[in-house]
């Protein structure tokens, strides 16, 4: 990839990458693939997991009850002097051109972690058509059509990535997004 501007988490997918026609699923499935056979993993003393269940005691113990648990898309974990730190990670496929998916990234992503449904975490938009900005538009376009103005994404600084951005909630404070453009494989 010399002389690309493409930002290194792409270079580690090429030539294995997601196909654009792929579920969310299945990219977090290739994403966790990668990041669980990274050597840096080991040297942070990382674990990782996909769809990562939270028992919760209010479900009866009944045969099946474990598909009520809510579950998030991935999970990371580190065990340092006895104590554990989890950190969680909500993924969502995102289209330029489609409100279906920027209605259920709010949806199902910002309102399960404003709902404290999932906590300690942050969401990961991929991207499979379009552009980064019009779609964080559309996104903002929805929250103020939902009186939702304050909750609006704003772009910020990550050193590590680039399509960073972050909102803020009366229950959760800061969520932070991650918008993992994959059309730049394809290019």
């Amino acid at each position: 990839m010399p002389g690309t501007n493409k930002p290194k988490w792409v270079a580690l997918l090429e030539p294995k990458y997601p196909h654009l026609d792929w579920n969310e699923n299945d990219i977090t499935a290739q994403l966790h693939e990668y990041i669980d056979s990274d050597q840096k993993r080991l040297n942070w003393s990382i674990i990782s997991n996909v769809e990562h269940h939270f028992p919760k005691k209010s479900i009866t113990r009944v045969k099946g009850f474990a598909a009520k648990y809510p579950r998030i898309d991935l999970r990371f974990a580190t065990i340092k002097s006895s104590l554990e730190y989890k950190y969680f990670f909500e993924a969502k496929n995102l289209k330029e051109k489609s409100s279906a998916l920027k209605r259920r990234y709010i949806d199902t992503g910002i309102e399960n972690f404003n709902s404290k449904k999932y906590e300690n975490g942050c969401l990961v938009g991929y991207l499979l058509n379009g552009d980064v900005e019009l779609t964080i538009k559309g996104i903002n376009s929805l929250l103020v059509k939902d009186n939702r103005e304050k909750e609006t994404l704003i772009k910020e600084y990550c050193k590590y990535h680039d399509n960073y951005y972050e909102s803020s909630h009366s229950y959760i404070q800061c969520l932070k997004h991650y918008i993992f453009d994959f059309t730049l494989l394809h290019n």
